[in-house]
């Protein structure tokens, strides 16, 4: 075990989801809120080593985030 924490950065992954989900509609809060919990709980497994596919019930799990040329 190392002396420090390795870290990622999940917020991309969280917000697609519940983007998806809400639409900007106040009848999708609910759902969006849903799918907020299910990443939430799927990325605190991950940093515990402990995911197993739990989050695949997600609004955006099947697709992807990549962006062709993407600059960060």
């Amino acid at each position: 075990m190392q002396p420090w924490a390795l870290t990622f950065s999940y917020g991309r992954a969280l917000q697609q989801s519940v983007l998806k989900a809400w639409q900007g509609k106040d009848e999708n809060i609910a759902a969006a809120q849903e799918q907020l919990t299910i990443r939430a709980r799927a990325n605190s497994e991950a940093c515990q080593g402990k995911y197993e596919g739990s989050g695949k019930g997600g609004a955006a799990a099947a697709g992807s985030l990549h962006q062709k040329n993407y600059s960060y």
